[in-house]
C-alpha cells in the first residue's frame, strides 16, 4: 500500500578503497573481467542460466487451481534466515499446518536485484526465501515486482542499484514492458514448482501526475505481455492482477465515487477507472487481485474499526460482478491504521486479533477465498506486535504468536471451496459479534471491549473482551 519495508537487508559487494599501484592494476584487471562486452556494467557475481531449474522443486498439482487459501507475503525480514533452530522452528511450525500459501516479491521485501544487467542474473536471495518455503511445505506464489535499474532509466550493473524507495517503485518504460516480461517467464522456468503469479503491485510507478489518474494503459499493456510470456513457458501457470489499490475516501471528496459507497466511506473514482480499464482490456486472468485496508486515506475507521471491514465486502461483491466471478484474491489487507513509521503498535493484541478476524469475515462475505497478511517479521528482538512469530535472529525466536494462530486457523477451517452456512444470533447480540460458519465450524468475533454473553447458534457462552472464539458444529 506504499508503505511497506523493501529493502533487502542483504550486504551488497562493494569495491573498497585500493592503496598501491599494485594493487589498483589487479582492481582494473577484475573489472575488466566482469564487464559485459559493450555495456560497461559489472556483472561479478551473476549468471547467464538465470531460466536453470533451482533446487528440488516440489510436486505441484498438474492442473493448478486459481486459488491458494489464506496464507502470508514474505517482507523485508523473515524466517528464512537465522538461528538454525529458530528457523527451523518456524518451518515445523508451518509444515504442520500444511504449510500455508507464501508470497515473495522478485526484488525487494527480502530479494536482491534479480537481474542486474540485461541476460546476467542474480537470484541467490530469492532463491533463499523459495527454498525456505519448500521446506516449510507451503503453496509458493510470486508477485512480479519490482524491475530491475536498467529498465526503468536507471543504471545497469552490480552494485549500481538504487534501493531508495522512490527507484524501487518505478515502472518499468514502456520500451522495457517486453524485458520484464522476459524475466517473468525466466522466473517461471527457474522456479517451475510456483504456478502462480501476481503481475506486479500496487500499480507502482504507473500514476500520471499530469493527468491525475493512473496510467492504467502502461499497466495492461505490461500486464499483457507478461501475462503472454508466462503462458508460453506453461499454459497452465495461473496469472493474475491488477493488484491495485482499494483506496476510500471520505465521501465529500471530489474523487468519491457515486458508485460504491457505503458507511465506511465512497472507493477512489480513479481506482475504479484503473480497473474498469484493466477488465476490459487484460487478455486474460486467471484470478483478479486486489489490496487495500478497511480505513480510508485519511486514516478513518468509519463508522468504527470493525463496521469499517464491511468495505472488503463491499469491495469483493463489486470486483466479483465485475469481472463475471473470477476467483478473489486480496493480495494484502489491513485494518489498522499506521503511525508515521508505519507501526501498528497502538492496539492490544486481542483488539487488533478481533478487527483482524472480522476483516477475513468480511472478505469471505465479499467472495474471496485466498489472501496475504503482510507479516511484519521485526529484524530482532521481542517487541513484536501483529507478527507470526517471534523475531528468529536468536536461538529462541521463531515462536508463535497469536496472530499465526489465527491466519493459520483461519486457513483450516474456511479453505477455497467452502460452503458457508448461516448460523443464528439472538437479536440482541447481533450488534455485538460477527460471525462466519461452515457446517462444522463457527468463528465468532467479540466486537466490544467488555465481557459478553452471546447465544450463536443455539448456544449460549461468555466471550471476553474482543475475544475470538471457535466452536464446534
Amino acid at each position: 500500500m506504499g508503505r511497506h519495508e523493501w529493502y533487502t537487508g542483504t550486504r551488497r559487494w562493494r569495491l573498497t578503497a585500493l592503496l598501491g599501484v599494485g594493487v589498483a592494476a589487479l582492481a582494473l584487471v577484475v573489472s575488466l573481467i566482469n564487464t559485459l562486452p559493450g555495456g560497461g556494467a559489472g556483472t561479478a557475481g551473476t549468471s547467464r542460466d538465470g531460466d536453470k531449474v533451482h533446487g528440488t522443486p516440489l510436486t505441484p498439482p498438474r492442473r493448478p487451481k486459481p486459488y491458494v487459501g489464506w496464507g502470508f507475503t514474505h517482507t523485508q525480514y523473515s524466517a528464512d534466515e537465522g538461528g538454525d533452530t529458530a528457523v527451523e522452528r518456524v518451518e515445523q511450525l508451518l509444515a504442520k499446518d500444511g504449510g500455508l500459501p507464501q508470497d515473495q516479491a522478485i526484488m525487494g521485501w527480502g530479494a536482491d536485484n534479480p537481474e542486474p544487467v540485461k541476460g546476467r542474473y542474480d537470484f541467490g536471495a530469492m532463491d533463499r526465501r523459495i527454498d525456505f518455503i519448500r521446506r516449510s511445505g507451503g503453496t509458493p506464489v510470486i508477485t512480479l515486482c519490482c524491475s530491475p535499474d536498467w529498465m526503468k532509466g536507471g543504471r545497469a550493473g552490480v552494485g549500481n542499484t538504487d534501493w531508495s524507495r522512490t527507484a524501487l517503485e518505478t515502472a518499468p518504460t514502456p520500451k522495457h514492458y517486453q524485458d520484464f516480461a522476459d524475466l517473468a517467464a525466466t522466473v517461471a522456468r527457474r522456479y517451475p514448482d510456483v504456478r502462480h503469479f501476481l503481475v506486479w503491485n500496487e500499480f507502482k510507478g504507473f500514476w500520471n501526475n499530469a493527468r491525475g489518474r493512473w496510467d492504467y494503459e502502461g499497466y495492461t499493456r505490461m500486464y499483457n505481455l507478461v501475462y503472454r510470456a508466462l503462458k508460453q513457458v506453461d499454459k497452465d501457470i495461473m496469472v493474475g492482477g491488477p493488484y491495485l489499490v482499494m483506496d476510500s475516501l471520505d465521501p465529500r471528496d471530489q474523487n468519491a465515487s457515486d458508485v460504491l459507497k457505503g458507511p465506511w466511506g465512497a472507493m477512489d473514482r480513479r481506482v475504479l477507472d484503473a480497473f474498469a480499464y484493466w477488465n476490459g482490456h487484460r487478455t486474460g486472468a486467471d484470478f483478479v487481485v486486489v489490496d487495500g485496508s478497511s480505513y480510508t486515506n485519511d486514516d478513518e475507521l468509519l463508522p468504527d474499526e470493525f463496521a469499517a471491514t464491511d468495505k472488503l465486502t463491499a469491495v469483493g461483491e463489486w470486483v466479483r460482478q465485475q469481472t463475471h466471478d473470477l476467483p478473489l484474491w486480496w493480495a494484502e489487507y489491513y485494518v489498522e491504521p499506521a503511525d508515521g513509521n508505519d507501526d501498528r503498535k497502538g492496539w492490544s493484541e486481542a483488539h487488533r486479533l478481533a478487527v483482524h478476524a472480522s476483516g477475513l469475515i468480511a472478505m469471505v462475505k465479499g467472495g474471496a477465498d485466498s489472501g496475504f497478511y503482510w507479516n511484519p517479521e521485526e529484524e530482532k528482538g521481542t517487541d513484536c506486535p501483529g507478527c507470526l512469530w517471534t523475531p528468529t535472529d536468536s536461538a529462541g525466536g521463531g515462536k508463535e504468536l497469536p496472530m499465526y494462530d489465527l491466519v493459520s486457523w483461519f486457513g483450516r477451517a474456511f479453505p477455497p471451496g467452502t460452503r458457508y452456512e448461516t448460523v443464528s444470533v439472538a437479536r440482541d447480540d447481533v450488534p455485538n459479534v460477527r460471525v462466519l460458519a461452515d457446517r462444522r465450524t463457527v468463528l465468532v468475533v467479540n466486537t466490544l471491549d467488555r465481557t459478553i454473553s452471546a447465544q450463536v447458534d443455539g448456544k449460549r457462552f461468555d466471550m471476553q473482551a474482543y475475544e475470538v472464539k471457535w466452536l464446534d458444529r
